[in-house]
Parts: C-alpha cells; structure tokens; sequence
C-alpha cells in the first residue's frame, strides 16, 4: 500500500493589474508569512502547490489577462501541476457567480474584501495586529502606500465602486506607524495610493487631510521622497500645493487622471469639471509649484466622442504639454451609467486617436528630456540590467515614467541616492553620469 508523503504547503500569489492590488497581494503574504506558511510572488520556480490569483477587472484588456490567467492555472491543476487554485480580486469581487460556472476548475474565488475568508481557507489566522503590514514586492527602498479604499465619484464608465465598494480613509495614526515600520526596513520613497487620494479624510474626519497627512509622513525619520498618485481634479485640495512647495521630502509630482477636455464629454462622463476649470487647475499647479511633473490619463472614444472632442483633446496635449502621459481606449463596463450609451465609436477609431495622442506626446516627452541635457538631477538607483545602473529622478514613479540609464563603469549602489550629471536625451529615458 502506497503511502502519501505530506508537503508542506507552499503558495504563488500572482498579481494582476495596479498598483492598488500589488499593495493587497504584499498584505496577503505579510499574513502567510505570520502564519508560517511559506509564500512567493510570481516564482518562477513551478514549486508551489498552491495558486492565488490576485485580479484585475478593470478594463477589457486587463480583464481578458486575468482570465487567461486563470484558464492557465486551471489546466496546471488539471495536470496535476498544482493542488488547489484560489482567485481574489477585482475580477472575482464582480464576476464570481459567472466565473464559478464557466471555470469550476478553481477551489474557490474570493472578493476584494474577503482576506479572511481567503486565510481561513489556507487554514491560516488573520492577524488584526498586522493590518498594514506587508512582505514588499517591490525594491526595498520604495513601497506602494495606500491610504484609503473604494470610491465615491460617479465617473459614468468607471467600474471601480462596485468591485472596491465605497471611499474609506485609513486613519491617520495608522498610516504614520505602518511608515514608520517601512522606515525602519530601508524604504525611502513611499508611493501614496488610492483610487482617490484627495478625497482622503472626508470621510472620518470631516474635511480633506491630505496636506496634513503629506506633511506628517515628511516628518518619519528615513523617509525621503513621498510621491502623489491618483489626485482627482474636481475639487483637489490647494494646500496640498503648499505643502509641496514649500516640503523637499514631497515630491514635485502629480499623478492626476484628467480623461478628457471637451466640456460634453466631460459632462457625460460625470467628472464634475469643466474645460476651461481644467485648464485653471493646471495653471495653479505651475503657478504654486514652479517645476512640477504632471503625468494623465486620457480615454479616447467615449461614446459619442465626435472628431471635434478629439480635436480638443489634441490641442490640450499640446498646450499643457504633459511630462508624462497615459492612454486607455473607451472600453464598456456593465452596470455603469456609461453602459447604457451607444458606444457608436469604432475600435480601430478609438486606437488610431490614442495613438495619434501618443504620438503628441512621444514629441513633447523628447524636447523636454533633450532640456535636462547638462543638468544635475538627483537619482535614486532602482536596479541593474544589462551593463547599467537604472534609476529615477523625483519627477519619475516607478514602471510608469522615464528612467535614468547610468554605464557601470560608474558604480553606484542599488537604493541610494545619486547625483547625476544628463549627458543624453531620448523620447522617454536620460543618460547620465554620477557627479560629487
């Protein structure tokens, strides 16, 4: 009679999609490794008996990868390649009953909220004493920071409320300790998140603290570099503006997702701004903060999106002349209020606009890279590849924005500040030189 020998179990947590469910994943091994069971990301290893697939269901594109993902593993199970497959997610927080019966190969799928549930099914405790702490992912020396969950907008094509629920702020005193520990483990740039940060506060304190919380995370020793991501632009709070001024720790940089110009569309999509209000707000950006990065989104193809809208969207490319930029094309999300619209806008139409868009914007990306040449910039060093050195300026987030490509005939350590010296300019990345 044969007998089974017990393994003991091992997890893979794959991520799908943003930053936001990188953060969940690190929160999710943090937990497994309290636990004592052994846990990696995304190895390579094919060691592990256990999967969890972390989803993204956003946009179609992200969702058909999630779902791709998920077939993969299913057939690795099937195979006998791995034991159990767990999903959780965006994807599964939507779409459970629908991905229940057309993949029945997995053990089970779980929400955006469902860590517990998920843990208990790994037979494993969830420790409330380490709400916040995380097992990063990342380089130890920046970490992803989010500081509250869901969202309140009523954007008519976005689907995030209903796979994150409603905004809620973590408090104050829990974000500064979980910085704190962060500190304490070598990291040096913390990279806030949310999916809107500038509603942060409203909800428990009854006004926007987001200034407020900018400047007390400045004040944790080891903590250098603090990076905005996801500001809204309707009703942004201005003395975030000051703080960033007048704070060398908060970097001169907004991520701020403007989606569009033309006032009709802007209307339809329910961003609660204007053109003309759109224009201003960047304009006091630039007043405030002499200097400042700016990096967007656009959508292209919105429903009703005519060649005019476009046309505006163009010209507002050329005349904010973004540091930075991004493009999705309009994808439909069930049960959003943009569902209902005719999507009368073609794919190849809304792929040959973003492109158009990107190429604006390649053109503006390598004048202003080419007007860095002979200045000293401060760098903080990512990685190695190849026979470089590769790093960022305060201007540039991680994954997203340029890079500073530095010849190893120069050494220079991995997560240390560096001052570099541009010797050259490409559309998206710099070479440079380290300088005393």
């Amino acid at each position: 009679m044969k007998t089974r020998t017990l393994k003991k179990n091992k997890v893979n947590v794959i991520t799908l999609g943003c930053s936001k469910n990188l953060y969940d994943s690190e929160v999710l091994l943090g937990q497994l490794k309290a636990n004592n069971i052994e846990a990696t990301h995304e190895s390579d290893s094919n060691d592990s008996n256990i999967i969890i697939i972390n989803t993204c269901g956003f946009i179609d594109n992200a969702k058909q990868q999630s779902i791709d993902t998920i077939l993969h593993y299913a057939q690795a199970k099937e195979a006998g390649k791995i034991e159990k497959l767990y999903v959780t997610g965006c994807l599964s927080e939507r779409y459970k009953p629908e991905l229940e019966k057309e993949i029945p190969e997995v053990d089970a799928y779980f929400g955006t909220r469902d860590l517990p549930r998920l843990l208990k099914t790994l037979k494993a405790d969830y420790k409330h004493e380490l709400v916040g702490e995380r097992l990063l992912t990342t380089p130890s020396h920046y970490a992803y920071f989010k500081i509250s969950e869901g969202c309140d907008r009523p954007c008519s094509f976005c689907a995030i409320p209903l796979m994150r629920g409603k905004h809620v702020s973590t408090p104050m005193e829990k974000l500064l300790e979980q910085a704190k520990k962060l500190a304490i483990q070598g990291t040096k740039e913390l990279l806030i998140i949310a999916q809107d940060s500038t509603y942060y506060g409203l909800d428990i304190y009854k006004e926007r603290r987001l200034a407020v919380l900018l400047q007390q995370l400045s004040e944790v020793e080891g903590i250098e570099w603090i990076r905005l991501h996801y500001a809204f632009p309707s009703g942004f709070p201005l003395d975030v503006l000051d703080v960033m001024r007048d704070n060398p720790k908060i970097c001169n940089y907004i991520d701020i997702p403007l989606q569009h110009v033309s006032n009709a569309i802007l209307k339809s999509m329910r961003r609660g701004t204007t053109r003309e209000k759109t224009y201003e707000l960047i304009q006091m950006f630039r007043e405030k903060v002499p200097g400042i990065a700016l990096r967007t989104t656009l959508i292209c193809g919105y429903p009703g999106e005519t060649q005019e809208d476009f046309e505006q969207l163009c010209q507002f490319v050329s005349d904010v002349r973004f540091d930075r930029l991004g493009v999705f094309t309009y994808s439909q999300e069930e049960n959003t209020h943009a569902y209902t619209l005719y999507d009368n806008v073609p794919q190849e139409v809304k792929q040959q606009r973003a492109d158009r868009i990107m190429q604006i914007q390649q053109e503006i990306s390598a004048e202003l890279n080419r007007e860095k040449v002979g200045k000293v910039f401060r760098v903080l060093i990512d990685k190695a590849e190849g026979d470089y050195f590769i790093g960022r300026t305060e201007f540039d987030s991680p994954d997203v924005d340029n890079e500073v490509w530095i010849s190893k005939q120069h050494y220079v350590r991995i997560g240390d500040f560096v001052n570099v010296k541009i010797t050259e300019a490409r559309e998206y990345d710099l070479i440079g030189e380290p300088v005393k």
